[in-house]
């Protein structure tokens, strides 16, 4: 079988630069689309003796952590990564934040579009946004790669021409996780408690509890809870114990974490009522996920990777924790982080945000209706295990939700796709060679 031929790039400087925000975006669609592009340019960091090179840029956002360039580092990718504090100081000097070439390219993908725009005009490089739901600055756009259809059909006609649709970035996920490491055989639970200070504050002591009450009326079912990249073990130990306020409510807490059997890509967490759960150390979990029965998550960009990977899920807000949560996006997030008037200003927020609110749910917001259940209120574990082992002892109904996430998802190529729109806004001079027809 004939390879695929490579992308030749003559020896000129050139910077292709990711634009992203919070860590859902990073891992799900900076880290496979990076990774693409090393597998079809010869590019820096990977290619020693490349004149191009792949750069992170984070831009402030609510949603943050403030650890992504830290998971990042991580997977070896860039040359150089852009810490979302200094995204204002790289605006006013940047070459205070590095040597950038003269000709470049600048990819949003994830936060606020205008960031994009704002950097790629700074920097005198072309710009691409990959547009989920809504190309908010066509005029500065040199391309456009949507999501879907709807999304080019909003532009203004005379913009249309610079969209292609390339489809959704997180339908590739499947395909991405090939070549992981599976889980035993067995009933498995995925616990999804967030990636964010204010809710693994909430998440981990509530989740804990719903494994220990699951785990009674359900003995042989196995719990996988995967690390997000951007926290650690010593954070969710933090915020199981004494030391976080919150977990005095609950009955559960963490009594060991040791190695598994199951080699270093585990940790097992051992409660103290004795259950066990399995700590997947490294993103990403696909595979694993992939092989559980039932998530149980918080809201965030997890929802949208565990509909892409058909996984049958119920979303939980517990809502007598509003005011230490304050995770809405935007103008309102940071409203609700004011300093002395947060817990206020947070409680009265959340509470119109709720009563207000729509979906929360990507599968649901995508949809339009519900897909996935949204457990919102005055929770209990107790509430959620009960829920958790009624979908558990109804492989139809788990079936049949498994059947609808996988209608939403779309079909696997977008970071194929994106790469192609990437490399055609590539200077023609620095191009030995271009296949647009496939990578």
């Amino acid at each position: 079988m004939t390879s695929k031929p490579r992308v030749e790039i003559k020896k000129t400087s050139l910077a292709v630069v990711l634009i992203s925000n919070g860590p859902g975006e990073v891992a799900t669609w900076v880290m496979p689309l990076a990774e693409k592009l090393h597998s079809k340019i010869f590019i820096k960091p990977r290619a020693s003796d490349s004149k191009i090179s792949l750069r992170l840029v984070l831009v402030p956002c609510p949603n943050a952590t403030g650890k992504e360039k830290n998971a990042a580092e991580r997977w070896g990718q860039f040359e150089q990564i852009t810490q979302a504090k200094d995204f204002w100081k790289l605006i006013l000097n940047p070459s205070k934040y590095g040597d950038w070439p003269e000709k470049g390219l600048v990819v949003f993908l994830g936060g606020d579009q205008f960031w994009s725009v704002l950097l790629a005009a700074r920097l005198g490089y072309k710009n691409i946004t990959y547009a989920e739901w809504i190309a908010r600055w066509p005029y500065w756009n040199d391309r456009i790669a949507a999501m879907s259809p709807k999304v080019r059909n909003q532009l203004p006609k005379k913009f249309r021409n610079r969209c292609k649709v390339v489809g959704d970035l997180m339908a590739d996920l499947p395909e991405l996780a090939k070549g992981q490491a599976a889980l035993p055989q067995g009933k498995w639970v995925a616990l999804m408690p967030g990636s964010k200070k204010a809710k693994l504050r909430v998440g981990m002591p509530f989740f804990l509890e719903v494994a220990d009450r699951l785990a009674k009326v359900l003995p042989e079912c196995n719990f996988l809870l995967p690390l997000a990249p951007t926290t650690s073990i010593a954070e969710i130990e933090s915020f199981s114990s004494s030391s976080n306020s919150i977990a005095k409510e609950y009955e559960s807490s963490i009594s060991t974490i040791k190695p598994s059997s199951l080699g270093n890509l585990y940790s097992k967490l051992i409660t103290n009522a004795g259950t066990e759960i399995l700590l997947h150390k490294e993103h990403p979990a696909h595979i694993q996920l992939s092989q559980c029965d039932l998530a149980l998550t918080t809201v965030g960009a997890n929802t949208a990777e565990l509909g892409a990977l058909g996984v049958p899920m119920i979303v939980i807000v517990p809502t007598q924790h509003l005011s230490v949560m304050q995770a809405w996006d935007g103008f309102i997030g940071l409203l609700a982080r004011l300093p002395g008037l947060n817990w206020c200003i947070g409680l009265l927020i959340s509470h119109w945000k709720l009563k207000k609110r729509g979906f929360l749910a990507w599968p649901n917001i995508s949809a339009g209706r519900m897909i996935v259940p949204e457990k919102i209120g005055n929770l209990f574990p107790k509430d959620i295990a009960k829920e958790a082992y009624a979908w558990l002892s109804s492989p139809e109904r788990l079936s049949g939700q498994r059947d609808d996430l996988r209608t939403l998802r779309g079909q696997p190529g977008a970071n194929d796709s994106l790469c192609i729109e990437i490399i055609g806004l590539l200077p023609d001079s620095l191009v030995n060679y271009k296949q647009t027809d496939s990578l």
